[in-house]
């Protein structure tokens, strides 16, 4: 059964955003702004989404984070790259909640990579490396720096001196199905760390066609988990796929 989408008007003095968000709020109030101010124009939301921004992408993204948590927590390195970051969904949302973690956004389109730098300075996160790339070229970047060779893939110097280790967590949001998700993410997931992806209601037959990827790909126990949002929203649904 669905349930009804909340406006941000319906949420503007709501006590979910203080539970949901914590002590980040003032910086993902920051980042709502922003978004509803330019969001639509600049093409990184919908013109539908315009009035339930806060439902739509920023309790959606924060769903992901105490999964982020488990996966990270008791590393002496807590790195998480979010891949095709976009708009900033999840990673902004993420580096805001969690301000140990070192939160790496990898994103392909300069004029994405202009808005993402606008709203790490704007929300004043001290914890946000922005870089542009493929996940081809990262991979290529991790090849470069383990003595590999990049192959035939070129390497831009602020990738190679962003990405010279894998990551605990890589996170996604709507960036590919599974099947091509597996061979881009998981290269850059450490042993032992996890891909955690954003999905919607096709996430399991997502993983059952690309079982064979994520297994070439070292990838372990993938599994569809159910993220609660909060009291009365509709859960959101996570992939999660440990490295061996």
């Amino acid at each position: 059964m669905s349930v009804e989408i909340h406006t941000d008007e319906q949420l503007a003095d709501s006590p979910v955003l203080q539970t949901v968000f914590g002590e980040a709020l003032p910086k993902i109030e920051v980042f709502h702004g922003k978004l509803q101010a330019e969001g639509e124009e600049r093409g990184l939301i919908g013109p539908r989404d315009v009035d339930i921004i806060w439902e739509r992408h920023l309790l959606n993204s924060a769903a992901i984070v105490p999964f982020v948590v488990e996966k990270t927590e008791g590393r002496q390195f807590k790195t998480v790259a979010d891949l095709g970051s976009g708009g900033g969904f999840p990673g902004l949302v993420i580096a805001a909640m969690l301000a140990d973690r070192m939160v790496t956004l990898i994103e392909p389109m300069e004029r994405r990579i202009e808005w993402l730098n606008e709203c790490v300075d704007a929300m004043e996160l001290a914890n946000v490396k922005v870089v542009r790339g493929r996940a081809e070229e990262a991979i290529a970047s991790l090849r470069m720096h383990n003595g590999q060779g990049r192959g035939k893939v070129a390497v831009t110097d602020d990738l190679y001196q962003t990405v010279t280790h894998p990551f605990a967590v890589v996170t996604c949001r709507a960036v590919a199905p599974m099947t091509k998700l597996a061979g881009w993410a998981l290269p850059l997931v450490e042993p032992k760390g996890a891909l955690v992806a954003l999905k919607g209601r096709s996430a399991q037959a997502e993983i059952d066609k690309a079982k064979p990827m994520i297994k070439r790909f070292g990838g372990i126990k993938p599994r569809v988990v159910t993220a609660p949002v909060a009291d009365g929203f509709e859960s959101t649904q996570v992939v999660i796929v440990d490295k061996r």
